[in-house]
């Protein structure tokens, strides 16, 4: 009986080192270079930054659906981002997702392939990086400052 108890003992302390298979699922985070080139051949990019943060800058080409949006008292979570996201693209469309650091990125990224979307990347860093990286920008805000202005 002592073996008994003995094999229980190991095969219980086994058991709980299994790994834990985890129900999120996995994203795939890329810097910033990897990002421009997956750009560069057909992924597009989703820009998950506050319109405001948006109009500062954002890499050429970008989409911006807001992941959070910010009040006085705190950060909230867009509760149409991924209809808006489906809106405009497919399940089966390559995109990389950038914020302006790459946490809000990662968890929309998160909430993107628990939704179904099937090729979305993290860009590690966010905008931030790509900026460091000296990487091409659309600026909206400097443009609007060089145009003539609107007559109506």
């Amino acid at each position: 009986m002592a073996s008994n108890g003995a094999c229980w003992s190991l095969c219980s302390r086994e058991r709980m080192a299994e790994p834990q298979i985890s129900s999120e699922p996995e994203v795939l985070t890329v810097d910033v270079i990897s990002a421009r080139d997956l750009l560069n051949s057909g992924y597009r990019y989703l820009d998950v930054r506050t319109e405001e943060e948006f109009q500062r800058g954002h890499p050429e080409g970008a989409i911006n659906i807001p992941y959070m949006f910010i009040f006085p008292e705190g950060r909230k979570k867009n509760e149409d981002f991924l209809d808006k996201v489906s809106s405009i693209l497919g399940k089966e469309d390559a995109i990389i997702v950038g914020c302006a650091s790459g946490v809000r990125s990662l968890s929309a990224s998160v909430d993107l392939l628990n939704a179904g979307f099937k090729n979305a990347k993290n860009v590690g860093g966010g905008f931030k990086a790509w900026v460091e990286k000296g990487l091409a920008i659309r600026n909206p805000t400097a443009d609007q400052s060089t145009a003539s202005p609107l007559i109506g």
